[in-house]
């Protein structure tokens, strides 16, 4: 009897459906990892954007309209970084929920305070975010900020496991404040980074390294000859820090500066891999305070 009792159960165990997880739907991996970190089991993740491409320039694709029509949550970074191709994707989704003003959509950017904020921008600036500099995905500290806001939001969606949520995100920030003392006291010497473009100020501020310049004359505009000889000339009356860029910017003008200036160079990404967790997270912060500290 035990026997054919135990087969029973075993066979409802396995007809049993499978809890529904909520399906979120984010525009970066570092949003992603947000989302794995907060949401454990409880969530199922897709990305819009591949790490290894300039988020600015996408272009809305069928294949990001089928994961957004089926989405119950949107996590995306906001502040118009993604305002060349996520409204496009949105309209073609067929899916209202999940649009600006509705629960299902949850933007990282407007749950922490946003520096570079302009009451009058146009294209002679360059590719200038009016609402703020939405690179907050460095910031170890606004991004524990926003994976608290991230499990309340969760917590709406799936409140039996509000608490769960809600423990997750503390941990994360927990670590965060573990590691920011180790991370800061590493850099505390460096005579400072040139960045490509204007996306790493939330880390260098948050580790007290100072930006002596830009590759980039303004925001998402080439360098110049002249740009770079003026950048050149300031660079060579500095100590030599290191110059850094991702993997998607050019090459040449990142050279033509180091070898004039005696500077180093490196290469790290602007987001975590595919299917991060927020241990990878932890080790790309490592990764750019290593580079400026000398260490690779």
């Amino acid at each position: 009897m035990i026997r054919i009792l135990l087969s029973l159960f075993l066979v409802l165990a396995a007809a049993a459906p499978a809890l529904a997880q909520t399906r979120v739907v984010a525009t970066t991996t570092s949003m992603a990892v947000l989302a794995r970190t907060v949401g454990g089991d409880a969530v199922s993740v897709t990305t819009l954007a591949p790490p290894d491409r300039d988020v600015h320039y996408l272009q809305a694709k069928p294949s990001m309209m089928r994961r957004l029509r089926r989405a119950d949550l949107l996590l995306a970074v906001g502040a118009e970084l993604e305002v060349g191709w996520l409204p496009a994707a949105l309209r073609n989704a067929a899916n209202p929920g999940i649009r600006p003003g509705h629960q299902g959509y949850f933007e990282a950017a407007a749950q922490v305070e946003l520096t570079g904020t302009y009451q009058r921008a146009d294209r002679a600036m360059g590719d200038v975010h009016p609402a703020g500099d939405p690179h907050v995905n460095l910031d170890p500290v606004r991004m524990a900020r926003v994976a608290e806001a991230l499990a309340a939001r969760l917590a709406k969606l799936e409140p039996a496991a509000a608490e769960a949520f809600r423990r997750r995100a503390e941990g994360f920030g927990k670590q965060v404040q573990k590691r920011l003392p180790g991370w800061q006291e590493r850099v505390a010497d460096s005579p400072g980074v040139v960045a490509f473009h204007k996306d790493i100020n939330y880390l260098m501020d948050r580790l007290g390294v100072p930006i002596r310049g830009y590759l980039e004359p303004k925001p998402g505009i080439a360098p110049s000859a002249s740009h770079l000889k003026r950048l050149i000339a300031d660079l060579k009356a500095r100590p030599a820090g290191v110059i850094i860029r991702h993997p998607y910017h050019p090459r040449d003008p990142v050279r033509k500066v180091a070898d004039a200036t005696g500077w180093r160079t490196a290469a790290l990404p602007l987001d975590p891999e595919l299917g991060a967790g927020a241990e990878a997270y932890f080790a790309l912060i490592d990764a750019y305070v290593a580079a400026i500290a000398g260490d690779r």
